[in-house]
């Protein structure tokens, strides 16, 4: 690179590659930009005032700089002797972990319960359309995890954790568009992630590793605490002294097998709340503050934070992973549950948008189900979970109210349209929500009311429940090694194991892992 410029320009300016060339044009001079090639390096939208900015970093290259990133999808084929490993899980941790494993010279072994991306899609329109959850193929388990169904946003806080641009290239070569490396808020979207995660199945597979599907893990093969291998449920053993353990923040019946085996688990702070649904274009208009979204400006998101004090205790309240003109979706991984997340695809043009309203908890909360140990809040997301269900008349339907009569303890006698496919129930989210979650959860409304106008009057509603924020369940390692402390030959990796939340992180997470496995 020549050099780094940044402007603050208009909208329409950022959105127009001709407006945004002339604009260069004028501010470098004809002969600057003809005798070099320029790239968006970075962009943010600055809609704080009335008059809505764009922040552009441009990087000025030399003419012949190859932007390619196509070697990036080829991996060099491994050795015939090359060390082994298994990964269990192949969400962002696992895959991630698998292309940095190659790299190093180490086969990784992919184990993966649920199916490829294209077959799981059905298993997705049986739970829209007929109720039916397949327990290792849905929103959470299959080829990909839990992102792939759910949204693909890339936005991470984690930028010590790793190279995020790599991260980042890496889905570009293997389909993603090119504004993910400059976005302040990159998404791929739901609609174009599945490919993307098939093409990188197949480098994996074409180097010389292994993915196999359906194969859900049901034991660890230990000999004197070291790891040997697996068995799945399928009677099948894979065999290796190393394993990358990446199932996702829903794999229950991992964390009950290692309590079962005696393998050292910790509880972890996690929050449970509902979604918020409100038509996208009063969140533009507040956001904006423009009666009407122009088209060179993307749909409109908000972050919001509220600390709210319940019985003398303070309590963070905050929204969780929003989806402008995105869908909520059933993300239970068993038949007796309702689960609710969001997912936008790459438009994001959907009339709604959603956001999860989620509540921290306590370590008191946990109560009720102590003696369950380091597996407590587990056991309350399933406690909550059934409850929604049976209120649904056992099927995936989500409770929903209208977001002020559940502050003034309303039951809604209706709901408004919505993009949940199952369909909504109207009632009151109290009879299912601990007074611990609903109540702060209605003070931390009524302060979004004061932030966003209208945020929380009837205008909008809340679907319960959203319960799978994060893993309850951390399990550890050393801080060095990444090695479980008791069990050699086991890394607990992703977020599943309590240590990322969301897909960059978690993709950072398996690389890191994989990099301590090869030393």
């Amino acid at each position: 690179m020549l050099e780094l410029k940044d402007f603050v320009v208009s909208p329409e300016i950022a959105h127009s590659p001709e407006l945004l060339r002339a604009f260069l044009i004028s501010e470098l001079g004809t002969n600057l930009l003809n005798s070099c090639q320029y790239r968006i390096e970075k962009k943010s939208i600055d809609a704080r005032s009335r008059q809505i900015k764009v922040n552009l970093r441009i990087g000025l290259y030399e003419k012949n700089h190859d932007f390619s990133l196509q070697h990036l999808s080829k991996l060099k084929g491994l050795s015939s002797e090359a060390e082994q490993v298994i990964i269990v899980g192949s969400g962002p941790a696992g895959l991630f972990a698998a292309i940095r494993l190659i790299q190093l010279g180490i086969k990784p072994i992919v184990l993966e319960r649920g199916k490829d991306v294209r077959e799981r899609r059905r298993d997705l329109a049986a739970i829209n359309r007929f109720n039916i959850v397949d327990s290792d193929s849905n929103y959470c388990f299959g080829e990909g995890g839990a992102g792939t169904y759910s949204d693909g946003k890339l936005y991470t806080r984690s930028t010590k954790r790793g190279d995020i641009k790599s991260v980042l290239e890496t889905f570009v070569a293997h389909g993603a568009d090119q504004n993910i490396l400059f976005e302040a808020h990159p998404h791929i979207g739901t609609n174009k992630l599945p490919a993307i995660i098939a093409s990188m199945r197949d480098a994996i597979i074409e180097a010389g590793g292994e993915v196999h599907f359906q194969q859900r893990v049901s034991d660890f093969i230990i000999q004197n605490k070291q790891i040997k291998g697996v068995v799945t449920a399928q009677n099948q053993e894979f065999k290796a002294d190393k394993l990358l353990l990446a199932t996702g923040h829903s794999a229950r019946d991992i964390f009950e097998l290692l309590r079962q085996k005696n393998i050292l688990i910790e509880s972890k702070g996690f929050a449970m709340g509902v979604r918020i649904e409100h038509r996208q274009s009063l969140i533009d208009a507040c956001q904006y503050k423009n009666k009407q979204r122009p088209d060179y400006l993307p749909p409109a998101s908000f972050s919001l934070v509220s600390q709210t004090k319940f019985k003398g205790l303070q309590r963070g309240v905050f929204s969780f992973c929003m989806c402008p003109g995105g869908f909520i979706v059933p993300s239970a991984t068993s038949q007796n549950q309702v689960v609710v997340n969001g997912m936008s695809p790459s438009r994001r043009d959907s009339q709604y948008a959603n956001s999860g309203i989620v509540v921290s908890l306590l370590d008191h909360d946990l109560a009720e189900f102590k003696s369950e140990g380091a597996l407590a809040g587990m056991y309350l997301q399933e406690s909550l979970e059934q409850k929604a269900h049976r209120l649904s008349g056992e099927t995936q339907k989500a409770i929903s109210q209208l977001t002020q009569d559940f502050i003034q303890r309303k039951t809604s006698k209706s709901c408004h349209e919505s993009s949940y496919v199952p369909g909504l129930i109207p009632g009151e989210m109290r009879d299912f929500l601990p007074d611990f979650i609903a109540e702060p959860l209605a003070l931390g409304l009524s302060d979004f009311n004061k932030k966003i106008p209208n945020f929380s009057s009837n205008i909008g509603q809340i679907i319960g429940l959203e319960s799978r924020t994060s893993s309850p369940v951390k399990i550890p390692r050393d801080q060095e090694s990444l090695e479980h402390p008791q069990i050699k030959g086991l890394y607990p990796c992703g977020e599943g194991a309590g240590y990322a939340g969301g897909i960059m992180s978690a993709a950072l997470d398996g690389i890191r892992c994989a990099e301590a496995i090869a030393k």
